[in-house]
């Protein structure tokens, strides 16, 4: 276990399998669930400001990050529900509170779906959703042939169209600090995990599907949603849906912020996660 800064790195196992997270703090716990090209260094600059009043762990999930690749391992929003499941098992978490960012965010609604005892409450920056339809081009480009071909060999692409291409996931890409591009492209070269990555693109829309119809459950789970309005990954029309039949949820809409809301404006976000959280609280008697 390495230890910096207040945050200790380490592993647990999970079903056999090495599963990589960062963790500070105390207090009730708190989740966090990066995004599809992503890990957990992508929330480095949230971890210590939200430890102030949670235990928070920030995994790597599954083929992902620092965590073990498991070949022909499933990659849809159930199965991957269930592995956090068996994850909170094996870092001993009865229940917490669950941040998850865009295909993060995703599963942890379906998680809060299909297991709601674990779940507190919800906060969901720009989760991917059955209501949003701004990545059809690039789904169905990467589920062909060549568009597999090409995922493949992301790793070798040169780093300054790398940045690039996260630039476009910022309101401002002024914004992008020094260290952030590493915790979306580190993890690509190590084998299984575009494999992995395109296993979840080739099932997308019958992972929405089942997103959509699991929302069913998530009615009473408190909600808060993140979103900035120049975010062009996933539109903020889907949030106001979201907003609209999640009776318990509310909307914060973060201006001037893209795709990477709590990581482009990291004061903005963590401050009102740790009001959320902070209001969540029983009142004392």
């Amino acid at each position: 276990m390495q230890e910096q800064t207040g945050i200790k790195e380490a592993s647990v196992e999970v079903e056999g399998v090495k599963v990589h997270y960062h963790q500070a703090g105390s207090g009730h716990p708190l989740l966090l669930v990066h995004g599809l090209v992503g890990s957990a260094k992508n929330w480095r600059l949230n971890i210590g400001p939200l430890a102030q009043h949670s235990t928070v762990y920030a995994i790597d999930l599954f083929n992902m990050g620092e965590s073990d690749r498991i070949r022909g391992l499933d990659p849809g929003l159930e199965a991957t529900a269930d592995r956090l499941a068996a994850c909170m098992d094996a870092l001993g978490l009865q229940q917490a509170d669950i941040a998850g960012h865009s295909h993060g965010g995703a599963i942890s609604m379906m998680f809060a779906a299909r297991h709601p005892d674990r779940v507190r409450s919800l906060i969901l920056f720009a989760p991917a959703n059955p209501f949003c339809n701004l990545g059809r081009q690039l789904i169905r480009f990467y589920t062909t042939p060549f568009g597999m071909w090409l995922a493949r060999r992301a790793s070798f692409v040169p780093r300054i169209f790398k940045a690039t291409a996260l630039g476009r996931m910022y309101g401002d890409p002024a914004r992008i600090s020094a260290d952030a591009l590493e915790g979306y492209v580190e993890g690509l070269s190590i084998p299984g995990t575009m494999d992995h990555i395109l296993g979840i693109v080739e099932g997308w829309y019958d992972d929405m599907a089942d997103l959509r119809a699991a929302l069913a459950d998530l009615v009473a789970k408190p909600t808060l949603l993140i979103w900035g309005d120049r975010d062009r990954a996933v539109g903020l029309p889907s949030g106001h849906e979201l907003q609209r039949i999640l009776p318990e949820s509310t909307l914060l809409v973060v201006p001037g912020a893209g795709h990477i809301a709590f990581e482009e404006m990291p004061e903005v976000c963590n401050q009102a996660m740790s009001d959320w959280l902070q209001g969540l609280l029983p009142a004392a008697a």
